[in-house]
């Protein structure tokens, strides 16, 4: 049967097919006993790094596959649809290299480069414990001390906070500035004055490794700046508008598999004289609403891709697509969960780890309220 996959050209629906032999024989199994102990799945990253898929979004003249954003959000999907927290550790290498990569000089790829074509990690450092939605509230700083900045603060929330080999951070040089005054780097963790802080023991997404990140008096090169100083806001809008929609794709992708479990579930679960429980309305319609709104949320999300590919930049569409596939998510994995009744509330199925794995991403990369304050906000000034 032909779908919307059959419009993909054959590179992308080679790729997918691939990453998808991935996440059924080596993610889904392999990250049963680590989703429970709360564990970074370091073989599997391994692999990942193996296949090239650390380095999907990295320039081919920097030794990685030179994907677009389209297609690694195609592969993004297939990744979480094998685990959540997994791919939220591959998308901390396209989150943390993106800057570098839009606003970056050759040294910054480079950089980025020997970290990720050595097997490293990278690490996206935005949120705080005072500042999350609201940047400007910011309170790492950094001074000017001769050859280098002096840094210090605290970052929470941090996907791949404790394993990550470099870090994409963000600090201000002025608190009193807001927005104004923040600046991007560089920073490697061997740095001294960098330490992981508290790791958090998370409801869901529990095989990423989400950790605090504190630098104490920690010497930043002068020129591992991105940008000229102060030109942080714009360096982060820029990357968020690229990743938003792939956050929307993770979401897909774990919704996903609940939906897949679901529809096997009610094929085979029998009721009321050996019928199969999709047969009646109140199930089957059930499996309809949540194949529809799964394949409307993969269109919108593959628009959106394409579209900031294409260099098109509407913020609304970029929040919208993010916004309107979290919520599709979690609605999916809740209804994935009554389908299978009391089962779906039991660790031995599968959908209950979907359903605590949703929740995140109506959370990260920007509340789905604060993708509602952008939408209104563009809205309002059309």
């Amino acid at each position: 049967m032909k779908t919307s996959y059959n419009l993909l050209t054959d590179e992308q629906q080679e790729l997918r097919l691939m990453v998808r032999e991935f996440a059924d024989k080596e993610i889904i199994p392999g990250v049963k006993d680590l989703d429970i102990a709360g564990e970074f799945p370091h073989k599997l990253y391994r692999k990942a790094f193996d296949m090239g898929l650390t380095t999907m979004t990295l320039p081919e003249q920097y030794g990685g596959m030179g994907l677009d954003i389209f297609t690694y959000s195609l592969l993004k999907e297939e990744i979480a649809r094998g685990d959540a927290g997994f791919a939220g550790a591959i998308a901390g290498c396209f989150m943390g290299s993106l800057p570098a990569l839009l606003s970056g000089t050759d040294y910054h790829k480079n950089l980025v480069a020997e970290c990720l074509n050595n097997g490293g990690v990278m690490a996206f450092c935005l949120t705080e414990p005072d500042s999350g939605s609201d940047s400007a509230s910011m309170r790492t700083t950094y001074v000017d001390d001769g050859d280098s900045y002096v840094m210090n603060g605290r970052k929470c929330f941090i996907s791949n906070g404790g394993v990550a080999d470099l870090l994409l951070v963000f600090a201000t040089k002025d608190r009193s500035l807001g927005n104004k005054g923040i600046s991007c780097f560089l920073v490697e963790t061997k740095s001294a004055g960098v330490s992981v802080g508290k790791h958090e023991d998370k409801l869901g997404y529990r095989t990423s490794a989400t950790t605090d990140i504190i630098f104490e008096d920690c010497r930043v090169p002068k020129a591992n700046l991105i940008g000229a100083e102060c030109e942080g806001m714009a360096i982060m809008n820029r990357s968020l508008n690229r990743t938003r929609p792939t956050a929307g794709a993770g979401a897909i992708g774990n919704a996903q598999y609940a939906y897949e479990c679901a529809v096997d579930y009610a094929k085979v679960r029998t009721s009321f004289g050996g019928k199969p429980i999709c047969k009646f309305q109140g199930v089957g319609f059930m499996l309809a609403d949540m194949y529809t709104q799964l394949e409307a949320a993969r269109q919108m999300v593959w628009h959106a891709c394409r579209c900031a590919d294409a260099g098109v930049v509407d913020r609304k569409l970029f929040s919208a697509a993010k916004c309107f596939a979290a919520d599709v998510g979690m609605n999916v994995c809740t209804n994935a969960v009554q389908v299978l009744g009391g089962y779906g509330y039991s660790r031995e199925y599968p959908v209950e780890k979907r359903f605590r794995d949703a929740k995140i991403y109506q959370i990260f990369e920007g509340t789905n309220q604060i993708q509602r304050v952008i939408i209104n906000s563009d809205i309002c000034k059309d």
